[in-house]
């Protein structure tokens, strides 16, 4: 995947996130938690050049870890 294409997808995760945290008055303080953590973890993934595939692929995996959880709990 392209890196513009890739950061285009982070982008819209992170509004898609943050529209669900403006929206949503019912989250516990740990879904909002979880969902902010999820979001500072794809702005590092979309700030930092020159990652690795290995550690764009570990950042991606941490952020899908937090989204399950958020999703669990639901």
């Amino acid at each position: 995947m392209s890196r513009l294409k890739q950061s285009q997808n982070i982008d819209r995760l992170i509004e898609s996130i943050q529209s669900v945290l403006k929206n949503q008055c019912s989250l516990s303080d740990m879904d909002i938690k979880i969902l902010n953590e999820t979001i500072v973890s794809l702005e590092s993934l979309r700030k930092k050049k020159g990652k690795t595939n290995e550690q764009i692929l570990t950042e991606t995996a941490k952020a899908i870890e937090l989204l399950t959880k958020f999703f669990l709990r639901s």
